[in-house]
């Protein structure tokens, strides 16, 4: 009988919970507030234990586009569960391919049934790579239209590069005012072309490539990007079909092909080839300043460590232990709570050198670094957003013309602060592992552009972090 009363009073409470929530949840309706979702982390805490890297996301991002331009189904293998896969997902559905999902990363898509060329505006505007429809799409139908790409507020996103590139291809922009944020394209036929970048730019390098990969004759594309994720998209489109020749190099060598089929014959329509993203080299990256910043010992699998090598070296300069794995894929990250850590500069540059989005989680590890360290932004004007969420936490951080100074050998207090786009977001991320007490990181939908479960991952390894 005890028992029983005991479980209707337990009902009960749990019923009436629901109701305040409910209630709750209505009150707030009437009031207009919206559910906030942040993360909270109560820092101090070693990471230790081992973390695994998904698919690259700038990869994803231009691997899923370039899907339009396949002549067969493929299947697309370590897809990061991140909001910008879920938009072009979706924009590939609106546009009338079959999409199906096989698992938590892999993703059968067809686009044989694909007619039209508008990217849905809303879509577009989610997302920095929404361009890279304009390339899949004029390489597939000779038209593509799209509106200019949203993404992080970093500063201004010219594509006047990308456009250079498709005139040179044969395009020509069909709507001239220069107040509109609509780009639309048509081709009455492409050709091949010599394509000299006037800067390096890593989304008019692949977009040119999406372009001329089914171009008749021969593209150059001259001062061409590095990253691994152009070299992962040639890959992808080479191993369909393609002839792609110098990706990873500044020039870069296109044949065009008539069609993307992989190793199928015209009567193996159905066939469907599998390709396997790359790792994320920024999320690795994230991790291994993460495991340095809290004095932890973590070892990051999935992997491919020449492409953090420029992490590698200036964790090192700060006296942090690196050891590279290649036999396994893998990098251990050391700092001993003895251990002296030092300041060093930083300067960002394209591939190979130190990564614009490696920047603000550097930046934030470089607090605790004993002396001053000097950063030299040089990819974006609008990059450090984030120095004013870290003075909250009590950083001491300069602004100069073209980057910052940061006074280390201090530590971070725990205070509320806001995730001002992905990559500040992860250096907020790094900073409450650091500091002392709780921290409360809001606008977290930046991060969930960029970083798949990222709480999940952090708590396998030893974080207090959690999703509210």
């Amino acid at each position: 009988m005890i028992a029983v009363r005991f479980a209707d009073k337990k009902k009960n409470t749990e019923q009436d919970s629901d109701w305040n929530q409910m209630r709750n949840i209505s009150r707030a309706q009437i009031r207009g507030e919206k559910n906030v979702e942040k993360f909270v982390i109560n820092g101090g805490h070693p990471l230790k234990g081992e973390i695994l890297v998904s698919g690259a996301k700038n990869s994803a991002v231009a691997i899923l586009p370039a899907a339009l331009l396949l002549d067969v189904p493929c299947m697309i293998e370590n897809v990061p569960d991140i909001s910008d896969v879920k938009i072009c997902l979706k924009v590939l559905k609106g546009l009338g391919a079959e999409v199906k999902a096989l698992g938590n990363d892999t993703y059968w898509i067809s686009c044989r049934n694909v007619t039209d060329y508008y990217v849905p505006y809303k879509e577009a505007k989610k997302m920095r790579a929404s361009y890279y429809f304009l390339g899949a799409l004029l390489g597939r139908c000779h038209n593509a239209r799209a509106a200019m790409p949203g993404g992080c507020p970093l500063g201004a996103r010219p594509i006047d590069q990308h456009l250079k590139a498709f005139e040179i291809l044969g395009a020509k922009q069909l709507i001239e005012d220069q107040q509109s944020d609509i780009v639309e394209l048509h081709a009455d036929r492409l050709h091949g072309g010599r394509i000299s970048m006037d800067v390096v730019s890593v989304g008019a390098t692949m977009n040119a490539i999406l372009a001329a990969v089914k171009a008749p004759g021969i593209t150059i594309i001259e001062n061409a990007a590095k990253e691994p994720h152009i070299v992962d998209l040639a890959n992808f489109l080479n191993y369909m079909g393609a002839h792609i020749k110098g990706a990873g190099t500044d020039v870069i060598k296109i044949q065009g092909v008539e069609k993307l089929m992989g190793n199928a014959g015209e009567g193996s329509q159905d066939v469907a080839y599998r390709y396997a993203v790359v790792p994320d080299q920024i999320e690795a990256g994230t991790f291994m300043i993460a495991a340095a910043a809290t004095r932890g010992d973590v070892l990051i699998k999935g992997v491919i460590p020449k492409h953090l090598e420029a992490i590698s070296a200036k964790l090192r300069d700060c006296g942090v232990t690196v050891e590279e794995l290649d036999d396994e894929e893998a990098v251990r990250v050391c700092a001993s709570a003895d251990s002296k850590l030092t300041a060093t500069n930083i300067k960002t540059e394209p591939y190979p050198g130190y990564p614009t989005d490696m920047q603000p989680q550097m930046a934030t590890f470089l607090t605790i670094a004993e002396g001053e360290s000097s950063i030299i932004e040089n990819v974006w004007e609008d990059r450090f957003r984030y120095v004013n969420e870290l003075r909250k936490m009590g950083a001491e951080i300069d602004i100069t013309q073209n980057g910052a100074i940061v006074r280390g050998g201090s530590g971070l207090s725990g205070a509320s602060v806001n995730a001002c786009d992905l990559r500040a977001g992860a250096a907020m991320i790094i900073a409450g592992l650091m500091a002392d007490g709780c921290t409360e990181i809001t606008e977290i939908q930046h991060i969930e552009r960029g970083y798949a479960d990222i709480a999940a991952k952090l708590r396998g390894i030893g974080a207090d972090m959690k999703k509210v």
